[in-house]
């Protein structure tokens, strides 16, 4: 009991220092961007979204109450919200030297150690070490390049893995988005059909890392103090989860970075990420060198597998809702490739569903507030003063939802990213906002975008998606929500995927008979141990 009253007494004694903190402000200093009032010890914390909510939709409200640029204050940290792009590429962008470090969220960066991973790195030599690292891979079109044979391959898997489970289509997509990432990284084959026990490791870690990385989330982030709070401490099972979080990232970085080591020592390691760096390496590697292969390799498959899965969930869903976009692709695809699959050199010549690919990211961004970033200076910006430290949340989502942007930007039209007759020039490009900006842009980008593409592009020649049928036999509705999280996926739905033609049947299985999909290596996954 004396040891509760005495941990209270030092959070109270906490709170107040911070209180002082975030009330004290120098007489010539310029004010915070404008937000709610503040209450007195707690600041804004009631301002914050509730767990579960949208958080892109809680923050849009601030667009239209507090104008282009707001703030809030809670427990001495200060967040600011950027409502209009022009505010995002005026900061982080112009001003990237002071605006490219992350913040180090205490629950997430600290407690679960996700900090290994550079998503969420605040350090700049750290950054820019890991990011030249994966540029090798996938940090170019030129590099993208030598990808396309594999991008291929997996896009016609997928095709027949959907034409024998048509039911089964975002498992589907996770199976065969992550066996994709996972051959390129390291060289692992992921299991043709049932569970596999790497892609179900990733997929947990994503699902865990979607909900560590929300700001707001986790009282601990509010109040810093809490991390010293025992996990048997009522209230403190923030420190069991981030612990048993922490533990499964850990096994996700390092297992399969073994399975690699032990294929080389077997000599049957293939060409992967991290078998070129180890080969590149000048007699044994390093402690340093090794981690930075080992968590580079894990952020590739922790940053692409996951947002892809996302982007092609809403492709599927957003066909069925607007059949007559769908029929506009098909009529493309049958006028310009014929009667085979399409591939990256079509690209060019299929304007409408490379409009397409971009409406499906402006309608719902894959990463609706993007990731945050954090000042390291004390700057000014139009009068407002934005803090050593401050949190800076880019509302993306509220980017490509802007009227003043896009016209009717709740409908869903390919139209308005092609060229037109009378002259109007195309709506701005949502690639330049749904990646991130400055110096932390996604460096997945281009693999995203080709995967994208040949994914998209086939299924649209030779699959018909149309609404799920009910027990009565008619359509049913498709749910028009988004779960929340940091990487935000469409609300569980059912639609119907069906060939176009036995033409288009004969395609899809053609590549059994030419690359079938071989058995994979979960069993030599499993018997490892770290």
């Amino acid at each position: 009991m004396i040891a509760i009253y005495f941990t209270l007494t030092l959070l109270l004694g906490f709170l107040g220092l911070y209180t002082l903190k975030s009330w004290f402000i120098p007489l010539n200093s310029c004010p915070l961007p404008p937000g709610p009032p503040r209450r007195l010890v707690i600041g804004n914390l009631f301002d914050f979204p509730k767990p579960g909510s949208k958080e892109w939709e809680h923050w849009l409200k601030h667009k239209d109450l507090y104008g282009p640029i707001s703030s809030l204050v809670t427990m001495g940290q200060t967040v600011i919200l950027l409502n209009k792009p022009k505010v995002a590429y005026d900061l982080m962008e112009k001003r990237s030297a002071i605006y490219s470090s992350r913040p180090q969220a205490v629950f997430s960066a600290d407690l679960a150690n996700w900090k290994r991973q550079v998503t969420l790195n605040g350090d700049a030599s750290v950054v820019r070490t890991h990011r030249k690292y994966m540029t090798s891979l996938i940090g170019s079109k030129n590099a993208i390049l030598n990808l396309h044979p594999q991008l291929d391959l997996g896009a016609r898997h997928f095709l027949l893995q959907t034409l024998q489970q048509p039911d089964s289509l975002i498992e589907n997509i996770r199976r065969v988005t992550g066996a994709r990432i996972l051959d390129m990284v390291y060289g692992y084959k992921v299991e043709p059909s049932g569970p596999d026990p790497l892609i179900d490791l990733a997929d947990l870690s994503g699902k865990q890392f979607s909900s560590a990385a929300q700001t707001g989330t986790w009282v601990v982030d509010s109040i810093p103090i809490l991390k010293y709070l025992p996990a048997w401490f009522p209230g403190a099972g923030f420190q069991r989860t981030a612990r048993e979080w922490g533990h499964v990232l850990t096994t996700l970085a390092e297992k399969p970075y073994a399975f690699v080591l032990h294929q080389r020592s077997k000599g049957k390691d293939v060409a992967s990420y991290v078998s070129r760096h180890l080969d590149a390496l000048d007699g044994p590697v390093a402690p340093d060198e090794e981690f930075v292969i080992k968590w580079t390799a894990a952020t590739m498959y922790g940053g692409g597998a996951d947002t892809t899965v996302s982007a092609l969930s809403t492709f599927f869903l957003v066909m069925a809702q607007f059949p007559d976009v769908q029929r506009h692709a098909q009529a493309e695809l049958d006028l310009v490739v014929g009667p085979r699959l399409p591939t990256m050199n079509d690209r060019p010549n299929l304007p409408y569903v490379h409009a397409l690919i971009k409406e499906v990211m402006r309608w719902h961004p894959v990463v609706p507030l993007g990731v945050p970033h954090m000042a390291t200076e004390d700057d000014e910006y139009c009068g407002y003063r934005i803090p050593k430290g401050a949190v800076l949340i880019a509302n993306i989502w509220s980017f490509t939802h802007d009227p003043e942007i896009y016209n009717e930007p709740m409908s869903f039209n390919p139209g308005r990213f092609l060229q037109h007759e009378d002259g109007i020039a195309p709506e701005c490009d949502p690639q330049k906002l749904v990646f991130g900006f400055g110096r932390r842009i996604c460096p997945g980008r281009f693999l995203a975008d080709a995967s994208l593409f040949l994914t998209i592009a086939k299924s649209l020649a030779v699959f018909d998606i149309a609404k799920g049928l009910g027990e009565d036999g008619k359509e049913v509705d498709l749910p028009a929500g988004f779960r929340p999280g940091i990487i935000s996926h469409p609300s569980p739905f059912r639609v119907q995927i069906r060939p176009r033609s036995g033409c288009a049947q004969m395609l899809i299985g053609s590549v059994e008979a030419e690359e079938p999909w071989l058995k994979g290596h979960s069993k030599v996954f499993d018997d490892i141990k770290l």
